[in-house]
């Protein structure tokens, strides 16, 4: 993939995260936990809105083929399970993965269980996507020896 072609998939991601946001915003009012409605609402903006500034400065993070292709699944995995996670906690009303947002409420142990699952694999993938991102911006692009 080329770097432009990553770049136009970073922005598309990102402005289809964002359209998540604004539809669980649009469902607040019916959803079992309102609050983590207004949590996957703001959180599905704000991934989205991150996933596109990531495509701006893509052809800045300098990493080999094989790191970079990987941290571009990590970023669109985390992108779409942080919002994934939230709206579910929202609509199933499960507490154990969010206690703030989802505090007085419960869900059967599969929704639980799946909230958990997503919620910690978003939590490390994004940890993974930033610290390489990190590492691939760490020097000036001047000093790299471009292929």
């Amino acid at each position: 993939m080329t770097p432009s072609d990553a770049k136009r998939r970073l922005f598309w991601h990102g402005i289809l995260i964002f359209l998540f946001g604004l539809i669980a915003g649009a469902f607040i009012p019916w959803l079992k936990d309102p609050r983590m409605g207004v949590a996957a609402h703001v959180g599905g903006v704000l991934s989205g809105i991150f996933l596109i500034l990531i495509g701006v400065i893509w052809e800045e993070i300098k990493l080999e083929p094989k790191p970079k292709n990987a941290n571009f699944l990590l970023f669109l995995y985390a992108s779409h399970t942080g919002w994934l996670a939230q709206f579910l906690a929202a609509v199933f009303g499960t507490g154990r993965s969010m206690p703030v947002g989802g505090a007085g409420f419960g869900g059967t142990f599969w929704q639980e269980t799946l909230v958990d699952f997503v919620a910690i694999t978003f939590s490390i993938a994004i940890a993974l996507a930033v610290i390489l991102t990190l590492y691939g911006l760490r020097h000036r692009a001047s000093i790299l020896h471009e292929p």
